[in-house]
C-alpha cells in the first residue's frame, strides 16, 4: 500500500488525511502527519485554564455555504455526543446562540451608530463594482489603496469588512476582491452578523479535537517535534518527491519514499513567528524567521522553479502583523455592562467596533 506524509497538522493536512481515508482508499496506519511543534492543529489553537488564564490566537466564523467544511466535519462524530456529528453540533449551537450584533459600531462619543447603511457614495458603489469586475491578471502587485478614494476608507462598510476579515488598507487588492466575491451574499446583514456561525467551543475543541480523535482512531500516526526541512526530488520537470528530510529529538532524519508514496505540504503559517504577552508584559516582535514552515518553502522555492515567491507573504513584517488578546475574568462586572451597552447577551453580540479608536479596537464577549 502507497503512504502518504502530511507536513503541518493545521487543518489543511488534517482534513488531507481523512479524505485519503474515506475518499482515498488509504489505510489510516498508512498516514503519517509531521508536525514541529509540540501539539496538534497548527493556527487553529488555544488553550488555558480559569486559573491561569486563556489564550487564543484567533478566531474563525463560518457561514451557511462553507460546503466542503460542512460535508468534511459531517462524517465526524462529536465529542460531546458521537451519535452526532461536529457539523451538526455546530448548527445546533447556531440555532441556540445566533449573533444578532445591535452595537457593530461605536463613535468617538460612545455611542452605537446604526451601520446597517454601508454609508456609501455613488464613487464608492462604482469603485467596488469595478474591484469585483476586474480580471485578477490587472489586479497584480495592487494594493487596495490603489482601487479606491480615500473616502472609501471612512464607510461604515470598510469598518466593519476590514475588522470581519483582518484586512488593512494596503493590502492585496486581490484578495480582497475574492472576499468580495465570496461573500458579497452576506451584504444584507452584515451590521447584525446573523449570517455568521460559529463553533461551539474554540476551533482547537471543537475541530481539531475531534477530527484528531477519528484519525487516530484509524490508525494514523502524528510524530510532533519534527521539524521538515527539505525535499529531495527526482530529476526532470515532474515535481516527484523522493525522500524527506527532517528534524526529531536533535537529530537528522531521512525518509525515503516509494513511487507510489504521497508527500503534501502546508506552505508558510499565519501564525508563524507569534509571540504572546501577559498582563504586565508586552508580546515581543519576532523577527528571526525561525519558523520551520516558512524555512522549508523558501528551500523548496530556491531549488525549483514554480513553487511560488514566500518573501511577497513573510517580508513585510511591519505591515502585516496583527494583535489580538484574551481577557479571562471572574467579576461579571464587565460583561453586564457590556451586555447593558450592547443590547445582546454575552456570546450573541458578535464584533463591536470602535471605529475612532487608533487601534481600530474590536472585542467579542464569548
Amino acid at each position: 500500500m502507497a503512504k502518504a506524509y502530511l507536513v503541518g497538522s493545521g487543518i489543511a493536512s488534517l482534513s488531507a488525511a481523512a479524505f485519503l481515508i474515506r475518499e482515498g482508499g488509504f489505510r489510516g496506519s498508512d498516514i503519517v502527519v509531521l508536525e514541529e511543534q509540540d501539539r496538534e492543529g497548527g493556527s487553529l489553537d488555544a488553550s488555558g485554564s480559569p486559573e491561569t488564564g486563556y489564550t487564543m490566537r484567533g478566531g474563525r466564523m463560518f457561514e451557511i455555504h462553507f460546503e466542503c467544511t460542512y460535508d468534511l466535519l459531517g462524517s465526524i462524530p462529536s465529542l460531546d455526543d458521537p451519535s452526532k456529528s461536529v457539523t451538526d453540533d455546530t448548527f445546533a449551537f447556531h440555532e441556540d446562540f445566533a449573533w444578532d450584533d445591535h452595537a457593530r459600531l461605536v463613535d468617538a462619543a460612545g455611542k452605537v451608530i446604526d451601520s446597517h447603511s454601508m454609508g456609501f457614495s455613488e464613487r464608492d458603489r462604482l469603485e467596488l463594482v469595478k474591484c469585483v469586475g476586474t480580471p485578477e491578471k490587472a489586479l497584480d502587485g495592487k494594493r487596495i489603496t490603489d482601487c479606491f478614494s480615500p473616502e472609501f476608507f471612512r464607510t461604515n462598510f470598510w469598518w466593519m469588512w476590514c475588522t470581519t476579515f483582518a484586512f488593512e488598507p494596503w493590502h492585496s487588492a486581490i484578495e480582497f476582491r475574492r472576499y468580495l466575491n465570496r461573500f458579497i451574499h452576506l451584504f444584507k446583514t452584515f451590521d447584525s452578523m446573523s449570517g455568521i456561525y460559529r463553533t461551539r467551543f474554540n476551533q482547537f475543541d471543537s475541530i481539531v479535537r475531534p477530527l484528531l480523535k477519528w484519525l487516530t482512531d484509524q490508525g494514523v500516526t502524528v510524530q510532533l517535534g519534527t521539524t521538515v526541512t527539505d525535499l529531495a526530488f527526482a530529476e526532470g520537470d515532474a515535481l516527484t518527491v523522493t525522500a524527506l528530510s527532517c528534524t526529531r529529538g536533535g537529530r537528522s532524519e531521512e525518509i525515503t519514499l516509494g513511487p507510489d508514496d504521497l508527500v503534501m505540504v502546508t506552505n508558510g503559517s499565519m501564525t508563524a513567528g507569534s509571540t504572546l504577552g501577559s498582563t504586565d508584559t508586552v508580546p515581543a516582535l519576532d523577527t528571526t524567521g525561525a519558523d520551520g514552515a516558512w524555512r522549508l518553502w523558501e528551500t523548496l522555492a530556491a531549488k525549483r522553479q514554480g513553487l511560488g515567491r514566500p518573501a511577497v507573504f513573510n517580508s513585510s513584517i511591519g505591515q502585516s502583523t496583527w494583535e489580538s488578546f484574551t481577557v479571562t475574568t471572574k467579576d461579571p462586572t464587565f460583561f453586564e455592562l457590556m451586555e447593558k451597552f450592547s443590547g445582546s447577551e454575552a456570546g450573541k453580540g458578535g464584533l463591536i467596533t470602535f471605529k475612532d479608536s487608533k487601534w481600530l479596537l474590536t472585542i467579542v464577549l464569548n
